[in-house]
């Protein structure tokens, strides 16, 4: 991050902005493809597009960013381009850590630190342990994440605890899952022109709102942003009542 985050100003047309925004960041490959280069270089691309997104997200007053970086199913990609991602992961954490520090933006990781190298584990952990507080805007980096192994590991900890199980109810579970403590996303954003959830915040996502958008994720700018936050200021969001009892005040569960 090479400029400093700003409070956020006035924002045309946006009647609200949602407080936990979500990305899965698709379309990297096909964006180098489409231009004759390697993989590689599409994942480097989105990943210096991160720092794009993160200051327009903290200028529109977005308070959480989730970013889906790398999932449990990634591992299956070619040895080489994922030797490669892991190498981009490391260099990026070196080259923008102390920038993010500055701007105040706290890095968490969701998901396993299994299977990646001993070097890059320290570095994640030394990143979270230097910005942990910091409250600009929270930067979750889903990284080696899976929505079915969240639950699966949330389960596992519920039985290890020995938490009876009259006592386990969707506030008591949402504590044990990996954005423990944080509030579920409001809006969901894919990018690439896909239409699902790739096991992307299984539980967390139940009455998110969705937006896809073509764009691949490397393209995906700040006017593409505010497309996706006018769409999601156009709607409305029920969470299971009806219109009335939401102008009515009233609050679901």
């Amino acid at each position: 991050m090479s400029e400093e985050i700003k409070a956020p100003g006035k924002v045309e047309e946006l009647t609200k902005i949602p407080y936990h925004v979500a990305i899965i960041m698709d379309g990297n490959g096909r964006w180098a493809q489409s231009r004759g280069l390697p993989r590689l270089a599409g994942h480097r691309a989105g990943t210096e597009n991160i720092r794009r997104i993160l200051k327009a997200c903290a200028k529109y007053g977005i308070k959480i960013l989730t970013l889906y970086a790398f999932s449990t199913e990634n591992w299956g990609r070619p040895n080489a381009e994922v030797k490669g991602i892991m190498r981009i992961l490391e260099h990026t954490l070196d080259r923008e850590l102390p920038e993010l520090h500055k701007n105040g933006v706290q890095l968490r990781h969701i998901g396993r630190l299994e299977g990646i190298s001993e070097k890059l584990k320290r570095r994640v952990r030394e990143a979270i342990e230097l910005t942990k507080d910091n409250d600009r805007i929270i930067l979750n980096v889903a990284f080696n994440y899976g929505g079915r192994t969240e639950i699966l590991d949330a389960v596992r900890r519920i039985v290890e605890s020995g938490v009876d199980p009259d006592q386990v109810d969707e506030a008591l579970f949402s504590q044990y899952l990996y954005t423990a403590g944080l509030p579920d996303p409001d809006l969901i954003i894919r990018t690439a022109g896909e239409l699902r959830i790739s096991n992307f915040l299984i539980w967390q996502s139940a009455y998110s709102e969705y937006y896809a958008t073509p764009t691949y994720w490397p393209d995906f700018d700040e006017e593409e942003l505010h497309r996706a936050l006018l769409d999601y200021s156009r709607r409305e969001r029920r969470f299971g009542l009806i219109s009335e009892q939401i102008a009515s005040g009233k609050k679901p569960g």
